[in-house]
């Protein structure tokens, strides 16, 4: 079983560039099969779940030609089957995007319900609700959401609360409905713009990406494109509390600025300094760091895969922090773990109360989730000794590189499968 082990304590110093948006690239390789040409992605992220997603592109009938680690050449004009029935779908919560995909060019879809990480209940009602909208039969049948059109017509869909999986799925399925499609209250993140601009590359029609009303003209077909994908805000995030966690200094190159502002607002309200450039941001960490209160909300809100990191960050902050989780009830597993390296966190319901201490020891964790499992691994990069952390699995759905990058900034972290191999990186390091 592999796991992370690392001996903390090393300021993290030096530059680190951040790769494309797994969030985004998931939506737009769905979107990839819904026109017969090629269809060009690059800045395309090397991790688990890209990788799981143009599996199951291939398992039904598509082409795909992964020119180097970052760029793919699909072409889906061979896809056969509208039924995706792969033994890793379930993995990812992604897999519903081929609802939207699919139900969009071909009338039909069948996918199995998503997978992912464990954070709480992720339903799917939204997405079902707005395909019913624009004219499809959908059920539920064997684990699987079974959906059939005769034709998709557009339609006035309001989105009950604010979903970024609803708001790409039936802007998908719209983009080849006949007549206009309106979503109301749709999710405003990056790679929802992200999606809506790769489909606009291909002949779509949608005005309104990025606010909180969409509008999509259905045109007939789509043709072949060339896109980049936009940088990861998370990953980007994440080094930037790596950089404040280690008292560090940090330029996180290759992002764009405004996507990180509600992280580097909180990283100076606690008494970091944060310096943008045009496509790079700078942190550096301070010794005495102060407490600051968290809610988690829809962009340009502070975002929910970015509150473990700052909450393990907050728990080496001086006073008391409160950090309220309102978008997935279950997100707060981590706390656990985390106090075996010291910390003071009380979790009331959606509400973790952290009192700041003055440093982390190091201890064995575990990763519940691909965003907390990152979190560990920068607490066990600010602590005292060594850490150990399992189940990284779950970080290398999200992260590629992770321990690489890490190293090049100063850490003392290595990916090892046996104790043998650990007891190795400890003899070395000292």
């Amino acid at each position: 079983m592999e796991q992370y082990i690392m001996k903390g304590g090393n300021p993290l110093v030096g530059e680190v560039t951040i790769g494309g948006a797994k969030n985004a690239a998931l939506g737009i390789l769905t979107a990839a099969i819904m026109t017969d040409d090629n269809v060009l992605i690059e800045n395309l992220p090397d991790v688990r779940d890209i990788n799981v997603m143009l599996e199951a592109i291939q398992e039904i009938g598509a082409d795909v030609d992964r020119i180097d680690r970052h760029t793919v050449k699909i072409n889906a004009s061979n896809i056969g089957e509208v039924s995706v029935d792969d033994e890793y779908i379930r993995r990812i919560r992604a897999s519903y995007y081929f609802i939207g995909a699919l139900l969009g060019k071909y009338k039909s879809a069948q996918v199995p319900l998503p997978g992912g990480c464990n954070i709480g209940s992720r339903p799917i009602d939204l997405h079902l609700k707005g395909f019913r909208a624009l004219g499809a039969d959908i059920s539920v049948e064997r684990g699987a959401v079974v959906a059939h059109a005769i034709d998709l017509v557009g339609a006035h869909i309001y989105l009950d609360k604010v979903s970024v999986g609803a708001t790409i799925n039936v802007m998908m399925a719209a983009t080849l409905a006949e007549g206009q499609t309106i979503i109301e209250n749709a999710a405003k993140e990056p790679h929802v713009v992200d999606v809506a601009n790769f489909l606009n590359s291909m002949g779509a029609n949608i005005k309104g990406a990025g606010t909180d009303i969409i509008r999509i003209r259905g045109v007939r077909k789509l043709h072949g494109t060339e896109y980049s994908i936009i940088p990861d805000q998370i990953e980007a995030g994440t080094f930037m509390c790596a950089a404040a966690i280690t008292r560090g200094d940090v330029m996180v190159k290759n992002v764009i600025p405004k996507h990180l502002e509600a992280i580097s607002a909180k990283l100076i309200e606690i008494g970091c300094e944060v310096i943008e450039f045009d496509d790079a941001v700078r942190v550096v960490g301070k010794p005495i760091q102060h407490h600051t209160n968290i809610n988690t909300l829809p962009y340009p809100g502070f975002p929910t895969d970015m509150q473990p990191q700052i909450t393990v960050t907050l728990a080496l902050a001086k006073g008391t922090s409160i950090v309220t989780e309102s978008i997935f009830e279950n997100r707060f597993k981590y706390v656990d773990e985390l106090a075996r390296m010291g910390s003071n966190i009380k979790v009331e319901g959606n509400v973790a109360i952290i009192d700041g201490v003055k440093s982390f020891s190091g201890a064995s964790v575990n990763a519940p989730d691909l965003r907390a499992g990152a979190a560990l691994v920068i607490a066990g990069l600010a602590a005292d000794g060594y850490t150990t952390v399992d189940e990284i699995g779950y970080i290398q759905r999200g992260y590629e590189c992770f321990e690489e990058k890490l190293r090049a900034l100063g850490a003392m972290i290595e990916k090892v499968d046996s104790e043998r191999a650990a007891q190795k990186f400890q003899l070395q390091v000292g």
